[in-house]
């Protein structure tokens, strides 16, 4: 379970996350929506440890981000993922898995590869890259360890038709596994299509957490969504 309690982060003497509180069960896939600017990023790199509150406590799986145990459980996929462009995408997999205390199997490696979609490229040098391949590449780091929670920051960005019907496919196989996936988008459609719950943010604050039906009403959800934030 990730549990929030009154986070808050400031920047520049402005609340980029102000007093934020949900809960979001196992085994689900949450849509974090808002903006840009709203404040989903910051959000994110809270919750995987990557930067830290001014105020309020984060528990994922029971334990905090900030510790080793906690982050052992834990998968991120950034908006814009840094590499070595030098390496190959084999070669990146085989250094990220190798982060965790979990090892790291050929077979394994080269199956994930496969399931993303860059199987074919794995002996290619990151610099030659899509931004699609890239964008597949870091999702396929962020859950190669197994973790039971996966945070993945528009991780849809830059695909094609096909890419985004494939990755879709991803994450609904890791919910079926059991797992729970956390991702912030300003794709509306996306997360109408795989979400069983959203959190909705709007400079900072949040005005909704809970089950997509429940929001939507019988309406569709970039409709609601646009409903809900023009009465801010």
């Amino acid at each position: 379970m990730i549990e929030i309690k009154n986070l808050t982060k400031t920047y520049g003497g402005e609340r980029a996350v102000d007093s934020l509180s949900f809960s979001i069960e196992d085994g689900i896939v949450f849509g974090f929506l808002g903006a840009n600017g709203a404040g989903k990023t910051t959000t994110l790199k809270m919750l995987v440890g990557l930067a830290f509150p001014d105020e309020g406590t984060i528990a994922i799986g029971g334990g905090s981000p900030s510790e080793t145990s906690t982050r052992e459980k834990i998968g991120f996929a950034p908006e814009t993922p840094s590499f070595y462009d030098y390496l190959t995408g084999y070669e990146f997999l085989e250094f990220s898995a190798s982060l965790s205390s979990r090892g790291f199997s050929r077979r394994a490696a080269e199956a994930l590869l496969k399931e993303v979609g860059i199987f074919e490229a794995r002996g290619i040098s990151i610099r030659n890259y899509s931004k699609g391949m890239k964008q597949r590449l870091a999702f396929a780091a962020a859950i190669a360890h197994d973790p039971q929670f996966v945070f993945l920051d528009e991780p849809l960005d830059g695909l094609d038709p096909l890419g985004r019907k494939h990755m879709k496919g991803i994450i609904r196989n890791l919910k079926k596994r059991g797992k729970t996936v956390f991702f912030s988008s300003h794709i509306l459609f996306d997360a109408e299509e795989l979400c069983n719950e959203i959190g909705v943010i709007h400079k900072g604050k949040l005005l909704y957490a809970g089950e997509t039906k429940r929001f939507c009403d019988g309406k569709r959800l970039e409709e609601k969504f646009v409903e809900v934030v023009e009465k801010q």
